[in-house]
């Protein structure tokens, strides 16, 4: 009876108010981005999007280490990937100005691909060298406009809830610029909407910030260090369901 329910108010309230939100979204940071100042219509929108996409899914949500952040730096934020609700949890809760690196095939989403490119977020095509090193190259820009950027390590949303692998891409960016990983721990959303279904499933999901990680001085040859001291720190975050 229970995801009876869930899936009628699912169709006949979420979907419908989630969708004229996300349409309403996107023509406001295009046309925002497009006429007026990109760093407030690029970013302000979508928080509050985000988190009415939290709340319509009936989730309690709580946030932990804020105020381990400064506004008026830049950082290479390194989240596990849980799930669909990871960017709404992030984009919601975290409080800075963020530029996504994500999957090429998320440009053809209609309104919201429009909206990202406008909105200066960053396209990646993993299976082309020539586009990573573009990737990055963009990435860098964004992060001298005094923006942050982030980045799923893992590449793809995890299918049983446990943490995979960390690719190199936001580690030898933050080396390159000398800037801080943030790793951040998100626990719930895999639950919230499994993988490859589409059925929300209310409960909690929790944002855990750690520490600042500095790059100062660091080498190419110490981003292997940095790659694992970040997956640690993520991991020490994770509730023991997904360790």
């Amino acid at each position: 009876m229970k995801k009876f329910l869930i899936a009628l108010y699912q169709i006949f309230i979420f979907l419908p108010i989630f969708a004229i939100a996300t349409i309403i979204t996107a023509l406001t940071v295009m046309i925002g981005c497009t006429l007026g100042n990109n760093r407030f219509w690029s970013v302000v929108p979508p928080r509050y999007w985000s988190k009415l996409a939290c709340r319509l899914s009936l989730c309690k949500i709580t946030v932990k280490g804020r105020e381990k952040l400064d506004k008026n730096t830049s950082y290479v934020f390194t989240p596990n990937h849980q799930g669909a609700f990871d960017i709404f949890l992030i984009y919601g809760y975290l409080g800075q100005n963020i530029k996504w690196v994500q999957k090429q095939e998320l440009r053809k989403i209609p309104f919201v691909g429009k909206a990202s490119e406008i909105a200066g977020h960053i396209f990646v095509n993993q299976s082309s060298l020539k586009s990573m090193k573009e990737t990055i190259t963009k990435a860098e820009q964004e992060l001298k406009k005094g923006d942050s950027i982030t980045i799923f390590p893992e590449g793809s949303r995890t299918k049983d809830g446990t943490m995979g692998r960390f690719k190199k891409g936001a580690f030898i960016i933050a080396q390159q610029m000398q800037l801080p990983v943030v790793p951040l721990t998100l626990n719930g959303p895999f639950n919230v909407m499994k993988i490859h279904t589409y059925l929300i499933n209310p409960g909690k999901m929790e944002l855990i910030i750690h520490d600042p990680i500095p790059t100062q001085g660091m080498t190419e040859d110490d981003i292997p260090e940095l790659l694992n001291k970040t997956h640690n720190e993520v991991h020490s975050g994770l509730w023991d369901i997904y360790k």
